[in-house]
């Protein structure tokens, strides 16, 4: 596994945002399309597996293979993008500006969502032959997750939106370490290797990814969960968003920024 210091690993994260601001509409769409419709892919991959074996680790273990392909592809998530235009902008990179970090994080918005409910809807169709018959076990599962973490976190009022925000930070500061972790390495089993890690890790311990819940909870709806748009839209999506956004700037972008790239004088001896 090639190696990259991290003073060079964290120059290639500014390079990627300037990179990603600055590309056109059109390939930021479809990219962002793919990413989100891969990871869709990724995470009914798993509920199946968790569903048939009994056993979460399972499919925490074998999540990640989608994070790997799609980041292999050059495809992006809002997570990702989360964490790597702001830096462009601290460092004042020639034409950085904060509407074109807007910018990229709405199409990129736009892209995963319309990726993910892409494959909701084909997965939906799948699991009720055309919405003819009552889901099977997995897709009875799907629309349980989006009950347990819409009205789950409903039900403890201030205290469940806090979870849930928290949930979302601690998800994008794994997610984007191995965002990070492709960028550490110059092989692809190197960087499938610092991918896997972080994103093992969110899955399994249930935290939130905007990205992942852009298909979980619009095949819940289309599958006969019992919950809202509203539910979903309020008791998740947006308060994750807010906490993936803060878990990617706060704890991996900016605090490796300031450490690797802009550090401070060294102390006298």
């Amino acid at each position: 596994m090639a190696y990259l210091a991290p003073s060079e690993f964290v120059t290639k994260m500014v390079d990627a945002g300037e990179a990603k601001i600055f590309m056109s509409t059109r390939d930021t769409l479809i990219r962002a399309f793919m990413a989100g419709a891969i990871l869709a892919l990724a995470a009914a991959f798993a509920v199946t597996i968790n569903v048939q074996t009994g056993q979460p680790l399972a499919g925490a273990i074998l999540f990640p293979v989608g994070f790997c392909i799609l980041y292999l592809l050059g495809f992006d998530l809002l997570t990702g993008v989360m964490t790597l235009c702001p830096l462009a902008l601290i460092d004042k990179r020639p034409g950085v500006t904060l509407r074109g970090v807007l910018r990229n994080w709405w199409l990129v918005f736009v892209g995963n969502f319309a990726g993910a409910f892409t494959v909701a809807l084909m997965m939906a169709v799948i699991f009720t032959f055309g919405f003819e018959t009552a889901p099977g076990k997995v897709g009875e599962a799907i629309g349980h997750i989006g009950e347990s973490r819409t009205l789950g976190y409903a039900s403890h009022g201030a205290g469940g939106m806090l979870t849930l925000f928290l949930r979302g930070v601690l998800c994008n500061w794994m997610v984007s370490t191995g965002v990070v972790g492709a960028m550490m390495s110059t092989t692809v089993s190197g960087k499938v290797i610092a991918m896997w890690m972080p994103i093992m890790l969110f899955f399994y311990m249930g935290f939130e990814h905007s990205v992942v819940n852009m298909f979980l909870f619009p095949s819940g709806l289309m599958l006969g969960g019992n919950f809202s748009l509203y539910d979903y839209l309020i008791w998740n999506e947006i308060p994750t968003v807010l906490g993936n956004l803060v878990g990617g700037v706060a704890f991996v972008g900016l605090a490796l920024y300031s450490t690797h790239l802009r550090t401070a004088p060294k102390r006298v001896a």
